[in-house]
């Protein structure tokens, strides 16, 4: 067996000459093989080992019991032991989790703290053939993609499963051949657990009736499948790259017209990607949200739906924005802005080229000019025979997005729109050659720092040549 589990970690590169490896040790018969086994191939192979034990604070007297033991263990063997006490159940329960999910945050936390502490160059983990069965059968009723229909892969990043070559019964009966004892976890037989129903019942089922080598398969098939999975994993990214933009900070675009583009078979991907770029998560992005967004997409634009990490997905004209409500100003949010009027004498002066400063015909304007956001029945004169049209209707005409039009700023004689900034400007207070007053608004905030015809900066103070 020491010669398979070699050859398994060369063939994937786990471990080389020189490295330094962590091993999650809890104990189990596992893990225990684990450790016994990379303490035969370490003089051979060049790499030294360490040891990680995890007291997860919930097993009492049982747990002590596997703390001790693996302690002897590896003083028996000379390993260099770290050991953590942790408390998961609080864990668990402060950030909501099952405690399930919770032991393995703790463990990997801890096994990265040693990792550090000893310079460690990997962290091996003790999963076999069966829990990589047990992974697969789990990720399929649970309606999974390619990634985890994979199961778990032999190597990622620092983490390495050298084991995975190996079927529970091999692992028995090498330790029972060498006469190597392991302890026990009683909840490995309780049934409350998911996987563990899976392990007592479904496998062996399985294997009964359907095929005695279904372990055996299912991690060929995983393998083929992980293969297959990543190669799609290159070809969406190329396609991410192409329809996904980031706009301003917690919103991601992406784009219809490049979304036409992608293959069907990789057109989920993409809006995964999208989806979980937006949450800056993945666990808990499921298919069914990725198919409410890609029904989404379908739809007119103004539509809307929530997903998890508090993100909301808006049907515009460019395709789906994705914004994430925590990291980003919500819909309807006021900008921050600055604005600036003078008030000057038509003397010949040249008219701005700025988007973000206008000129306005003072003589006419009998109400106060207000700096606001949109209103009901606000409107603004689009043709010089005084045409009006509904502001409502001119942010649809224009495709303006229903989230931005809440924060675009307006300067408003009442309910008559005499700009609307960034966009257009009313044609009823155009300035004319009879215009003897000008009324100059400026806006600093905008696409860039403007600076009014006068000199003046976005402040209202003047130069210091004036």
């Amino acid at each position: 067996m020491r010669k398979k589990v070699r050859k398994y970690i060369e063939s994937w590169q786990m471990i080389r000459r020189g490295d330094r490896v962590i091993a999650g040790i809890s104990g189990g018969a596992d893990s225990i093989c684990l450790l016994f086994v990379l303490l035969e191939l370490k003089e051979e192979m060049g790499f030294e080992v360490a040891a990680v034990h995890v007291n997860h604070g919930l097993r009492g007297k049982s747990a002590k019991r596997d703390e001790k033991y693996v302690r002897e263990v590896c003083e028996k063997a000379g390993v260099r032991f770290f050991l953590f006490r942790e408390d998961v159940g609080e864990y668990a329960r402060n950030r909501r989790l099952s405690v399930e999910e919770a032991g393995r945050e703790v463990r990997r936390s801890c096994m990265e703290k040693a990792r550090c502490q000893w310079d460690g160059t990997c962290i091996a983990l003790a999963h076999q053939q069966n829990d990589n069965a047990e992974t697969v059968i789990f990720n399929l009723c649970r309606g999974s993609g390619l990634r985890g229909m994979g199961g778990i892969p032999p190597k990622s990043g620092v983490w390495i499963h050298p084991l995975l070559c190996l079927s529970r019964q091999e692992i028995e009966r090498y330790l029972k051949d060498r006469e190597i004892s392991y302890c026990t976890d009683e909840t490995n037989l309780e049934e409350c657990y998911t996987r563990n129903r899976i392990r007592k019942r479904v496998i062996p089922y399985l294997e009964k009736y359907v095929n005695e080598r279904t372990v055996e398969h299912i991690a060929q098939c995983a393998e083929t499948i992980r293969g297959a999975g990543e190669y799609v994993e290159e070809k969406t990214a190329e396609y991410v790259k192409s329809c996904i933009k980031t706009e301003n900070a917690g919103e991601i675009l992406l784009r219809e017209d490049g979304f036409k583009r992608v293959p069907e078979t990789l057109k989920k991907g993409v809006m995964r990607e999208a989806l979980c770029e937006a949450a800056g998560a993945r666990r808990d992005i499921g298919a069914a949200h990725v198919a409410a967004a890609c029904d989404l997409l379908d739809r007119q634009a103004g539509r809307m739906a929530k997903f998890p990490y508090n993100v909301e997905a808006y049907r515009n004209y460019d395709g789906l924005l994705f914004r994430n409500c925590n990291a980003a100003q919500k819909p309807g949010a006021k900008e921050k802005a600055e604005f600036w009027m003078n008030i000057f004498e038509n003397e010949s002066a040249t008219f701005p080229e700025k988007n973000y400063t206008k000129w306005f015909d003072y003589d006419i304007i009998t109400n106060t000019v207000k700096i606001r956001h949109r209103e009901p029945g606000d409107y603004i004169v689009i043709d010089k025979n005084g045409g009006t049209q509904k502001l409502k209707q001119y942010f649809i005409n224009e495709k303006i997005p229903r989230e931005l039009r809440d924060s675009i700023w307006l300067a408003a004689v009442g309910k008559e729109i005499i700009w609307i900034v960034g966009y257009r400007q009313s044609q009823a207070y155009q300035v004319t050659d009879k215009t003897k007053r000008i009324l100059e608004i400026g806006f600093y905030g905008g696409e860039e720092n403007v600076r009014d015809s006068k000199g003046h900066d976005p402040g209202g103070g003047r130069d210091e040549e004036d």
